[in-house]
């Protein structure tokens, strides 16, 4: 599966200062559940370093919604507010 550069461009967002990519946008570029991501991500956490992802806070994932009409609350897939991949993506 080839994704473009322009579909990965479109997905990096600006938050807390950092470039960085939604759990649920990476996870669709895999070709994985969202769910399933972060599974592995706690599986593996070692390999992240702590810096390299946040957890939303629900004023950012209202604030996403707002401007996302496909980010519906309570439908994103992750029964909280999501999280943030920031060094990977930059």
């Amino acid at each position: 599966m080839r994704v473009s550069a322009a579909t990965i461009e479109g997905r990096i967002l600006l938050l807390r200062g950092h470039r960085g990519m939604l759990d649920s946008d990476l996870a669709d570029l895999y070709g994985v559940s969202t769910k399933r991501l972060n599974e592995q991500v706690r599986r593996n956490i070692r390999r992240f370093p702590a810096d390299s992802m946040f957890q939303l806070s629900p004023d950012e994932a209202s604030a996403l919604r707002s401007q996302n009409a496909t980010l519906e609350a309570g439908n994103t897939g992750r029964g909280n507010t999501g999280r943030c991949q920031v060094k990977q993506v930059c």
